[in-house]
């Protein structure tokens, strides 16, 4: 699991390098070990969060944006090292400051599901996928200032932005330095509309880092 936290001189660090939910895509950061990572950490006077994820359970991810929003630390700024997909770009609009590498990517797009069973069990779990959505709609509307029927249409889309067009959404602060590691690229299978440069060969140089995943299908993701 890519994740560890320290603390130092009144500063925190956390880095999210991992999908979200435990036992999600083979590993995972569940919201109660952030929690109690977050507690062990104590009082700082600023925390930054570095986030390469691919996403995950959209429930542990709110749980772990509301844990960022309410810890103590005046100032609490995220750092998109490579990408912020799906609910992972959720947990970035915790940040009272977000800054985005020149060379990272956001993704977001509508909550999904699996389901097994009647069409009535089937209706409920459109009916909370569209619950679901509506929230996740509001944090995305309530951090940006943006147009909420664009955002929603942004969604409904799956659409990937560069820093820039982060930055243009209001979805980002600040564009910082370009960074560049080895990385695997099976992980993104399961979108629809993924980048060519996520799609590259896995033994090339690339400008962005991302978390291995495998996708499950069996719990509502984000």
């Amino acid at each position: 699991m890519k994740f560890f936290a320290k603390a130092k001189n009144k500063r925190g660090e956390v880095y999210i390098y991992d999908a979200i939910g435990e036992s999600y895509f083979g590993g995972g950061i569940g919201a109660k070990g952030f929690n109690d990572t977050l507690k062990e950490m104590g009082t700082v006077d600023g925390l930054d969060i570095y986030i390469n994820s691919p996403g995950g359970s959209v429930f542990e991810g709110i749980a772990i944006y509301n844990q960022i929003k309410r810890f103590n630390a005046k100032e609490k700024i995220i750092h998109i090292d490579g990408v912020a997909a799906s609910i992972a770009s959720i947990i970035a609009m915790a940040g009272t400051e977000i800054r985005m590498a020149e060379n990272a990517m956001m993704m977001i797009h509508d909550p999904w599901g699996m389901s097994v069973g009647t069409a009535e069990e089937m209706r409920k779990q459109a009916e909370a996928l569209d619950k679901i959505r509506d929230t996740l709609l509001d944090t995305y509307v309530a951090r940006s200032k943006g147009d909420r029927e664009k955002i929603s249409n942004m969604m409904t889309a799956e659409t990937w932005l560069t820093a820039k067009e982060t930055k243009e959404m209001n979805f980002a602060d600040v564009i910082t330095g370009e960074k560049t590691v080895k990385a695997e690229f099976d992980m993104f299978k399961n979108f629809a509309k993924v980048p060519d440069k996520f799609r590259a060969s896995k033994d090339r140089d690339i400008d962005i880092t991302i978390a291995k995943m495998q996708m499950r299908l069996s719990r509502l993701s984000k």
